[in-house]
């Protein structure tokens, strides 16, 4: 009887992996099918430069600041401004000193002697206004950021750290490279994240956890959960019948040339969005089941899921709160205006830049519930010495 039952076993071990490996490379088919007919034209891309956006920026530096009568203005007026020098450190123009007027606003910036800024340059602009002011200077802080980032994730990670920073890398490459590009070639919005977003999942799992089974388990978890909220993105944004203009960056691109859907942004940007959290779930759930595995490999396959499961509900509780804190904290000079509104909060939430997020939010979140039961059981179908390969 003994015999019988381990023979049963295997056999289900067997279907289980043919299955799984299938289904990897289904998905890893259409995934490249999806790529080739999605993929960007070499077409120049909308400019943006009568809008006033330049991709002429150079760097400079502050030499004197004082407070003076606004150019065009009568001295006798009393109109003041906060005059600024600069001195161009790059560019064409680099060595030349101007000198530009802001008004005494909150929203005005202050400076000092020795502060690096960049500056737009926009050659057909009027003698006296090519050069505009367009922010602090932060790369040195940021890259110095970026460089104790790696080095704390290698740290910790060493090779898995490398791979992860690795996978990290063709995240942004996909994204630059396919996603938006092919969103401004107006392909499907909700096609292209879909495709996009499992090209990065299958390069981000495989790079940081290595070509296994239980990273091809987490796969078919995150895929399976990221076109099921992709489908209930699609018609909770139709029923709610939101436009995608909640913000001067989606209304500035209704001014290019050609239509971009916006509604179909905001489906691409809840796909998108809920791919990072995903991928964590999945990878958790996957080792949590691998580990309970290494620790009783005769645990029968019914204990494993239910144990697995009870890990799962932990961390989607967590989870849950996560991508609202998330949201929240993005949102909050938004929330402080609503807040003063005195308006009540099904009103709030009624609107549409809040009906977004509210929409993001819980969308995302019942695709990550759905990713633990389905990576949970896959996880089970894997035999011991697959999980120990893992």
């Amino acid at each position: 009887m003994a015999n019988n039952t381990s023979d049963t076993l295997s056999a289900v071990n067997d279907v289980a992996r043919r299955f799984l490996i299938g289904t990897v490379v289904v998905a890893a088919a259409l995934t490249l099918v999806g790529l080739t007919l999605l993929w960007p034209s070499d077409q120049a891309l909308p400019s943006l430069t009568a809008l006033g956006v330049t991709s002429e920026v150079y760097e400079a530096e502050v030499f004197d600041s004082y407070i003076d009568p606004c150019a065009g203005t009568d001295p006798e007026a009393g109109i003041n401004c906060y005059k600024v020098g600069f001195e161009l450190r790059e560019g064409p123009d680099a060595g030349d000193l101007i000198v530009l007027d802001f008004p005494f606003l909150v929203s005005s910036p202050s400076f000092d002697a020795g502060d690096r800024v960049v500056m737009n340059r926009i050659p057909e602009a009027a003698p006296g206004f090519e050069y505009q002011y367009a922010d602090r200077q932060r790369r040195s802080l940021l890259g110095l950021i970026a460089v104790g980032f790696a080095l704390a994730v290698i740290a910790l990670g060493r090779f898995k750290g490398v791979a992860a920073l690795a996978g990290l890398a063709a995240s942004v490459a996909v994204l630059l490279l396919f996603i938006v590009p092919s969103l401004l070639e107006n392909n499907p919005p909700v096609t292209v994240a879909v495709v996009g977003s499992a090209a990065i999942a299958f390069v981000a799992l495989y790079t940081a956890h290595g070509f296994n089974q239980p990273t091809s388990v987490a796969l078919l978890g995150t895929l399976a959960a990221l076109v099921l909220t992709a489908g209930l993105s699609a018609a909770a944004v139709a029923a709610a019948e939101l436009t995608g203009f909640t913000s001067e960056e989606s209304l500035l691109l209704t001014l290019l040339p050609g239509r971009i859907d916006a509604r179909g942004l905001i489906l691409a940007g809840i796909v998108l969005g809920s791919l990072g959290a995903l991928d964590d779930v999945t990878v958790t759930q996957v080792s949590a089941v691998t580990e309970i595995r290494k620790a009783d490999p005769a645990l029968p396959r019914q204990a494993l899921l239910r144990a697995g499961l009870r890990v799962g509900r932990d961390h989607i509780a967590s989870t849950v709160n996560t991508l609202f804190l998330a949201y929240a904290g993005a949102s909050m000079p938004l929330l402080v205006l609503f807040a003063l509104s005195n308006q009540s909060l099904g009103t709030i939430a009624n609107s549409e830049v809040v009906a977004t997020e509210i929409i993001r939010t819980l969308l995302g979140s019942i695709g990550l519930v759905a990713a633990v039961p389905i990576t949970t059981w896959l996880a089970t179908m894997l035999k011991p010495s697959e999980v120990e390969a893992g």
